[in-house]
């Protein structure tokens, strides 16, 4: 999955393909998904935020 192009995705399906990596490929770890796809952490962030998700670091999940 090319998660280059996040910006142009719609919120909800990115929210929910980011979480599904954040499960099974990164351990919850937010910060090693973003490396390893090399996209902007905070972009992302202000994204999924602007559609009501925050990224619980806890739970290691957008909600």
């Amino acid at each position: 999955m090319d998660l280059a192009n996040f910006n142009n995705m719609d919120p909800v399906m990115l929210m929910s393909i980011i979480n599904m990596k954040l499960r099974d490929d990164f351990s919850g770890d937010l910060d090693q998904l973003v490396r390893y796809f090399d996209i902007d952490k905070q972009a992302l962030i202000d994204k999924l935020a602007a559609a009501g998700f925050d990224f619980l670091s806890e739970a290691g999940q957008f909600r």
